[in-house]
């Protein structure tokens, strides 16, 4: 964060938790693949400095994380009202950068979202119409909670830096809550220097619908000075993750090392006139070659090395790793586990899902709620500066995939079975859309067909009795 920024929040009273700015860097460190200086760089005892090659396992961890809280649909209430949120979602990228969200707020523990209006019609009286509804996407380290009530962020700040003109140009936007209960949205512009560009500051009134929202990790931020910030799942995963980078540096190490050495005494060679090191000559390398195999016993003319790779203990110390990984990602110690020389993940662990779902459930119930306050905003911002009439308190829905966590061919036969057995209609076109791709209108065409003929067998049979 600039330095200016800052300033700018002191001079408000408000003051940049430099605690939580210093946990968010270093998860991001790990999340983002940097070299971690003080482990990454090391030296052999001969003082040879070396980097550690990195696993970078932390990436998916929290890939994998953000695959369990997809959205499929958004439903923003009814008709009109919903076309107009899902169009506004979708020309801002909305799936493409919740998606990115997801994984970040697994790593740092945070993300932010704030909606705000370009190109708006700005009139004599001071009031503002039209405009586009845009929607600004924030990581952790650009989010600044100034305000937090039962562990609700109500007033927050929020800075990027972006290039204009080829020149460096820093925002800060400030949403402040009035004793009235609306909000206040102020936009200060600083220049490459840090100076304020006075000129392109604004203050807009809004109203009382929060104009921004703010994604956690569900768990419970057990860090001490993180008030209003998520808990970085990372942050109690990196010694594990430095095992992990650890275990693969030694099966590197061994497999590196591993191609087969011949030792051979000097006789079978000759001595270099300038440098008298030994050599070889071809015809001496086709001897050699020849008569290597016949002579093992003989160690002191020719010996062959044959480097072991340690294959069995550094498997079970890359298992004990992940399943110590598995539980600090809150999914018990299966999530990723070695099975018959594989990595087995999340996707194919089938058996015991109960900690698994618990996580689940909790970070859905988060997710939702981040969703839902960016929808209500852009409503909000709709009703105000483009003069519709939807109805922010209409009840938002998302639906989240969970094919991450559910096996589909097991769920296709419970409803084929139960279709079968209850002989319900509605069940059987179901399945029929769900096995084959169709559409419900194809499937209940199917349906009716079937159950057409059978009626005409029955009357058939009635008809021969």
């Amino acid at each position: 964060m600039e330095s200016w920024v800052e300033d700018e929040l002191l001079k408000k009273g408000y003051r940049v938790n430099h605690n939580a700015q210093a946990v968010i860097q270093t998860c991001d460190d790990w999340y983002s693949n940097r070299v971690i200086e003080d482990f990454h760089r090391r030296r052999t005892l001969q003082g040879v400095e070396y980097e550690m090659n990195r696993l970078n396992f932390a990436k998916r961890c929290c890939s994998d994380d953000a695959k369990l809280c997809e959205v499929i649909e958004i439903h923003a209430g009814a008709g009109e009202q919903s076309v107009m949120v899902n169009d506004i979602l979708a020309k801002n990228e909305f799936s493409v950068q919740y998606r990115k969200q997801l994984e970040q707020t697994s790593a740092v523990g945070t993300s932010a979202c704030y909606v705000r209006l370009d190109n708006a019609d700005i009139y004599s009286d001071g009031s503002i119409r039209n405009g586009i509804i845009r929607l600004n996407y924030v990581e952790a380290d650009c989010f600044i909670p100034l305000t937090v009530v039962n562990d609700i962020v109500t007033e927050a700040a929020f800075s990027g830096s972006s290039l204009k003109g080829g020149r460096k140009q820093t925002t800060l936007v400030l949403f402040l809550l009035s004793e009235a209960g609306t909000y206040t949205a102020e936009t200060h512009i600083f220049d490459e220097y840090g100076s304020e560009q006075t000129e392109l500051a604004s203050s807009i009134s809004l109203g009382d619908v929060k104009p921004f929202a703010v994604m956690r990790n569900a768990e419970v931020n057990n860090l001490d000075d993180m008030t209003g910030y998520g808990l970085p799942k990372l942050v109690n995963a990196i010694p594990v993750l430095k095992v992990l980078d650890l275990c693969y540096n030694v099966l590197f190490s061994d497999l590196d090392k591993a191609e087969k050495i011949m030792l051979v005494n000097e006789i079978l060679c000759e001595l270099d006139s300038e440098t008298g090191n030994p050599r070889m000559t071809p015809e001496q390398k086709k001897i050699f070659m020849l008569i290597g195999e016949k002579l093992p016993e003989q160690k002191e003319i020719l010996q062959e090395y044959n480097p072991i790779i340690r294959i069995d203990e550094i498997t079970k110390s890359f298992e004990l790793a992940l399943s110590l990984l598995s539980m600090n990602f809150g999914y018990g110690t299966k999530k990723y586990s070695f099975e018959n020389g594989q990595i087995t993940t999340a996707t194919e662990y089938c058996g015991e899902r109960q900690d698994q779902m618990q996580e689940l459930n909790r970070q859905r119930q988060e997710a939702a709620k981040y969703i839902q306050d960016i929808c209500r905003a852009v409503i909000w911002f709709s009703n105000h500066f483009h003069g519709t009439g939807y109805n922010s308190a209409e009840e938002i829905l998302v639906d989240f995939d969970d094919s991450y966590v559910t096996d589909k061919e097991t769920e296709l036969e419970r409803v084929r079975n139960d279709a079968l057995q209850f002989d319900i209609p509605k069940l059987t076109t179901w399945y029929l859309m769900q096995a084959y791709s169709l559409t419900e209108e194809e499937a209940d065409a199917l349906v009716q067909e079937k159950r057409l003929r059978e009626e005409e067998l029955e009357k058939d049979e009635e008809s021969e009795d």
